[in-house]
């Protein structure tokens, strides 16, 4: 018999061992540390994998990332022929989709400086600039990218979008590589950021970029915390190149007591909360993909490991 090691939250692997035990009998379904026989192992789904799974699991065929990153795998000890795929699930689409929508609009409405005022006892209106006239550029055009400008795009969000290879999304200005990032950035009011972490993304949001930004930018970071160069954030905070940061992610999680960003007015924190497998429709996911597999069909979000997602 086959077995689906689980190896993440066990409560969620609770709710995935329901939806095995009555869409897939015939899988010999587990949950770390019970392993059973490891050589009957074909399939892993980990946040962190075991030691040496190669020769833990001498017949594993395909690790799946509980999550919707890989970047907390560490490739270099993982067999060169292993396929790595992460988790792509309606529940995580539809969470970053909702964390968005509601981050954009209150920027865009100037909530952040309403609360202040509140604070204050102040009542003073702003101005208000209808959604076509801001400009939302979004860094990262995966399948998370792709649903966040389908729906601000539907708000009448004047919208573009940036990633490393050409794409094409309805209703979105895509620019690619980094000879088009300059102009990317230069028509960018809300800077958005949903790039996975590699190399060539840590430290991505720095003080060249923010300078590239039209004064009085926003920042929304739901990417990962090593692609911000605080320092160079807290600094454009100051001179008001950025203006607002809306903050899910940081480096380290959680950030360390008495770090600038707990207490500073024009950054709205928040814990890495943004978007979550929702176990139920992940199990049913893990298990479409399963079928893609052995049917010979590509699998839904496997990674190429040259570009790290």
């Amino acid at each position: 018999m086959t077995t689906f090691l689980y190896k993440s939250d066990p409560a969620r692997g609770q709710l995935w061992a329901d939806v095995f035990r009555r869409r897939a009998p015939e899988i010999d379904f587990r949950i770390w540390p019970d392993v059973g026989d490891p050589a009957q192992v074909r399939f892993l789904a980990a946040w962190v994998p075991p030691d040496d799974i190669a020769t833990r699991f001498p017949n594993l065929e395909v690790l799946f990332s509980s999550g919707a990153g890989v970047d907390q795998f560490d490739f270099s000890m993982l067999p060169a022929t292993l396929p790595v795929v992460r988790m792509v699930e309606p529940g995580i689409v539809n969470g970053m989709v909702e964390y968005m929508t509601h981050a954009v609009l209150d920027l865009h409405r100037d909530m952040a400086q309403y609360r202040r005022q509140q604070a204050q006892g102040l009542w003073k209106p702003l101005p208000v600039r209808t959604a076509g006239e801001r400009r939302v550029g979004v860094l990262g055009l995966g399948s998370l990218g792709k649903a966040v400008l389908a729906q601000l795009v539907g708000l009448g969000f004047d919208c573009a979008g940036w990633s490393r290879s050409r794409h094409e999304v309805d209703g979105v200005q895509c620019h690619a590589g980094t000879e088009e990032l300059p102009a990317f950035l230069a028509r960018t009011d809300i800077l958005v950021c949903l790039l996975p972490l590699t190399d060539s993304t840590r430290g991505f949001l720095d003080a060249k970029l923010f300078a590239q930004l039209p004064e009085g930018a926003a920042l929304v970071h739901v990417g990962r915390g090593p692609q911000l160069v605080e320092a160079d954030l807290l600094d454009a905070l100051e001179s008001g190149r950025i203006a607002e940061a809306v903050m899910d992610v940081t480096d380290p999680e959680p950030l360390t007591s008495g770090h600038a960003f707990w207490t500073h007015p024009r950054i709205q924190l928040t814990p890495h909360i943004a978007s979550m497998t929702q176990p139920l429709s992940a199990a049913e996911a893990m298990l479409d993909n399963l079928a893609r597999f052995d049917a010979g069909e590509p699998m839904v979000g496997l990674i190429d490991r040259k570009l790290g997602y």
